[in-house]
């Protein structure tokens, strides 16, 4: 199921080496200003050009149909972004030698062997070009909230100072490393959430889980809260308005929003596709074999996922806002 939301409905299409990779979004209001040049800021910030990053460069220019004098007419809206540097020949030999903690077997055995697992296919970090793009529109729909993004550890250094150096040993090493990313939306609204099934946590739970290569995910205080006794975790309430002296819940009780700050932190795990010999199955021999994978591939996608996952929280808190306001 390619297709997210219930007012705010994003659906993908295309694959890390197809022609093009698109997004359709519906459901959003009509009148709202957008256009290219309004995307350009969180585009860049996904791009590769840091330490240990991909060698894939794509201009990531977002086509758009759907707007009238630049602004939404409340029909679904498409972005398009054309995929102009492929090399399908890179991938030809995991039909046979699946990679490692990759999705090229269980992708094959779900759709079949016509499957295109070129770059990952929908498994491929490329995918998150479009959902970049689609919280771009989605923070257009909640201009109340801001979002700070940071990365909090990296192959577990927490030092931001030697972030570099843990990624640039690894792609040294042809390895990677994993990495934690922190989300914190202030200027939050009251009530966003509709508990049991659809709880604030679930559905941006739900859109973080479908970024490549997360793992976990943990609000407020998380796993550590689980170590403390109630005395000295419970958030006192302060004022009128809700505000509260400490924030481990996240900013959301009971499944919806309090107001205070949304807080939450994803584990992204260490790139699959790394050039330090491996071994795996060969299903063209029936023996277990030597693999290196060849390519283009981060050796820490954690860094340049930190957007994407400010995008999907957009998202998810964009289609809550638009069920809240029209419930």
């Amino acid at each position: 199921m390619n297709t997210f939301g219930r007012q705010l409905r994003v659906t993908l299409r295309g694959g890390s080496h197809t022609a093009e990779i698109a997004v359709v979004v519906e459901g959003i209001p009509a009148g709202v200003a957008l256009d290219e040049g309004m995307f350009a800021a969180d585009l860049d910030r996904r791009r590769p050009r840091t330490v240990g990053t991909t060698a894939r460069r794509e201009s990531d220019f977002p086509h758009i149909a759907g707007l009238c004098d630049g602004r939404t007419t409340g029909e679904a809206l498409e972005i398009v972004f054309r995929n102009e540097n492929i090399r399908r020949s890179d991938y030809s030999r995991f039909a046979d030698c699946p990679r490692p903690s990759h999705a090229d077997l269980t992708q094959r055995r779900k759709y079949g062997d016509c499957c295109d697992i070129s770059g990952g296919g929908q498994a491929s970090g490329r995918m998150t070009v479009a959902l970049v793009a689609a919280g771009v529109v989605a923070k257009r729909i909640v201009p109340w909230a801001c979002f700070s993004t940071r990365l909090v550890s990296v192959g577990g250094q927490t030092d931001p100072m030697l972030f570099d150096d843990e990624i640039a040993a690894a792609a040294a090493a042809g390895d990677s490393v994993g990495g934690v990313v922190e989300c914190r939306v202030s200027g939050m609204r009251v009530s966003l959430g509709e508990p049991f099934f659809d709880s604030a946590e679930s559905m941006i739970s739900h859109l973080v889980f479908s970024v490549p290569g997360v793992k976990g995910i943990e609000f407020g205080d998380g796993f550590e809260g689980a170590r403390k006794h109630g005395s000295e975790r419970n958030d006192a309430i302060v004022d009128a308005g809700g505000r509260t002296a400490t924030n481990n819940e996240g900013g959301i009780n009971g499944g919806i929003t309090n107001g205070n700050d949304v807080v939450f932190r994803v584990a992204v795990k260490p790139t699959a596709s790394i050039s330090r010999e491996q071994v795996t199955y060969d299903f063209s021999t029936g023996r277990m074999e030597r693999l290196v994978v060849g390519g283009r591939h981060d050796a820490c996608i954690a860094r340049r996922a930190m957007v994407v996952i400010e995008a999907v929280a957009a998202i998810a808190l964009a289609d809550m806002y638009l069920v809240e306001s029209r419930s």
